[in-house]
């Protein structure tokens, strides 16, 4: 299985998802095989380490993003990866637009895996307060373990 987490810039939501979900699988799934990467809509940021705000954050839940750098989406990432998870309906819409017909099934939301938090989509919090990166990763927290329960349940354990 091979998962891509899609936000804008690949610098606070997807790597922080990336971040997460592997934390979930090595902690509570480790038989898993799943592949997992990050990437952005926009090229604003490649190359870039995820932003400090996202690093420390993740930090003090014992994950850590330093590693990382920011890529943007390749057309051959609609064919390779299974699940491509965009953080909100504005990346879902342009991860569509560009994505080839037999593709578009593998392309959805991250918070369809949540269906009983509080949002749809996971917001941006680049422009907000440190406070904004808090609730990013509870959200992604709670999607990484529907996103777990989900794989299991499809067998990939």
């Amino acid at each position: 299985m091979k998962i891509l987490f899609v936000c804008m810039g690949n610098i606070c939501r997807s790597p922080s998802a990336e971040g997460v979900f592997r934390h979930v699988l090595g902690t509570r799934a480790p038989q898993l095989r799943v592949e997992i990467d990050s990437a952005g809509t926009h090229d604003y940021h490649i190359g870039s380490p995820p932003d400090r705000r996202s690093i420390a954050a993740a930090l003090r839940r014992g994950i850590d993003l330093s590693a990382l750098r920011a890529r943007s989406v390749r057309d051959e990432d609609f064919f390779y990866y299974d699940l491509i998870l965009a953080m909100d309906e504005e990346n879902l819409r342009a991860l569509r637009a560009r994505a080839p017909a037999a593709s578009l099934q593998r392309i959805r939301l991250m918070m369809e895996f949540a269906p009983t938090a509080f949002a749809r989509h996971v917001p941006d919090p680049y422009y907000g307060g440190a406070q904004g990166f808090e609730e990013v990763l509870d959200l992604l927290e709670e999607a990484a373990e529907g996103l777990l329960q989900d794989l299991l349940s499809r067998g990939h354990g």
